[in-house]
């Protein structure tokens, strides 16, 4: 084995362009896994993150029409914290809506009250804030940046420190003390969200033991689906779940539509880089059925002439995917570099997966390893009568 390793090397250096060629076809063909392969997982993370990485993955309901609320909660929440360790936080809320009013402008709001220490780990509230502080005592609220935008409009101010009245539950009104501004970078959330206290909340419907919705994330996103049926089966008949999964079969379907692209094109390129590497080896065996006949007449084994050429794939290979990894690194650098937003971030952020990458390395090692099968078999049945015959 020894012999054989030996006379790879020699066989490949004697033909040094030749070798070249081939650990740059093999180095191509990894980069491009390599950067393809960081480019869609980053891609996805990002979407992930965008859409669904500061909300509930998996949300409990009510499904009793003459009852919104959940009552008897904690107990909810012992069962859901028994049910899996992949639920990472989980927060109480109770929801419903209200109208501001400052001098003469009024203006809806969607009060939501929460566990802010647990919550603010699910929606980043802390890390959103551009004024102010989150609400610590009983009837303090923060609101969104567009919020105060259109009241601005109409020459009305909102500001820190203000006590406004709004309208709540069962339409009587509530004094709130306006302590910060948050900003999503949703619109939508930015005009409606008001956002303060689990305790305050329940003290406007006069429920102390009851919420509206019981939100969690997970430490597993694509896991939620099936998460919430086993939830569903633990739960009090009158409760349900609600899965991102299932709310955004968009997303979900433009998420896979995406990896499987991404797994054509490294399929493909892992073939094309077979076929050049089997080829090349083929003609190799041809090339050097002299010096292979010579050894031969001078006793060595068939095996020891196929390991030859297998030992020629491994070190091909090996060199080809050192080469590709490194390759594949610096473009997706280059490209998280160059191709940015207006705001100087990554259109794709970069994300480097050492799993993904010592996969990628190893599919070419055992691509080259194959490919060399062929003109190690071609080798093995080379005779050295045949080998004079033919000149």
């Amino acid at each position: 084995m020894k012999l054989a390793f030996q006379i790879a090397k020699r066989f490949l250096a004697s033909a040094r362009r030749q070798t070249l060629v081939i650990i740059l076809g093999i180095a191509v063909g990894v980069s491009v896994q390599v950067f393809i392969g960081s480019l869609i997982t980053g891609l996805q993370k990002s979407l992930v993150d965008t859409t669904i990485g500061s909300s509930s993955q998996i949300t409990v309901i009510s499904d009793d029409a003459d009852n919104v609320f959940i009552d008897d909660y904690e107990a909810i929440l012992t069962t859901i914290s028994t049910t899996s360790e992949q639920f990472k936080f989980i927060t109480p809320v109770v929801n419903f809506g209200g109208i501001v009013e400052k001098e003469t402008v009024k203006k809806e709001v969607f009060l939501r009250g929460y566990e802010l220490t647990n919550a603010d780990q699910i929606y980043k509230f802390s890390e959103k804030l551009v004024a102010g502080r989150l609400p610590i005592a009983d009837y303090e609220i923060i609101l969104g940046i567009d919020f105060q935008t259109e009241y601005a409009k109409k020459d009305v101010t909102l500001t820190i420190g203000d006590l406004i009245p709004i309208e709540v539950y069962n339409s009587f009104y509530k004094d709130f003390t306006i302590v910060g501004f948050f900003d999503f970078g949703v619109s939508t959330i930015n005009k409606t969200w008001g956002v303060s206290n689990l305790t305050t909340l329940q003290d406007i419907i006069g429920k102390a033991n009851s919420v509206s919705a019981i939100e969690m994330q997970l430490d597993e996103v694509f896991e939620a689906e099936t998460l919430a049926l086993t939830l569903n089966d633990k739960l009090p008949t009158a409760l349900t779940t609600q899965n991102w999964m299932t709310q955004n079969a968009d997303l979900l379907s433009g998420l896979q539509g995406q990896s499987i692209s991404s797994y054509m094109i490294q399929v493909f390129v892992i073939i094309s880089v077979v076929l050049g590497i089997s080829s090349v080896l083929a003609i190799s065996v041809m090339q050097k059925s002299k010096q292979i006949g010579i050894l031969k007449a001078m006793g060595i084994t068939d095996k020891d002439s196929s390991l030859v050429f297998l030992f020629q794939g491994f070190i091909l290979g090996i060199f080809g995917a050192i080469a590709g990894v490194l390759l594949g690194l610096g473009l997706a650098y280059a490209f998280t570099t160059f191709a940015l937003n207006a705001d100087g971030t990554p259109v794709v952020p970069l994300f480097i997966d050492p799993g993904f990458i010592a996969l990628s390395a190893a599919i070419a090692l055992a691509a080259s390893v194959l490919s060399s099968l062929f003109p190690a078999i071609k080798s093995s049945k080379l005779t050295v009568i045949e080998v004079i015959r033919n000149g």
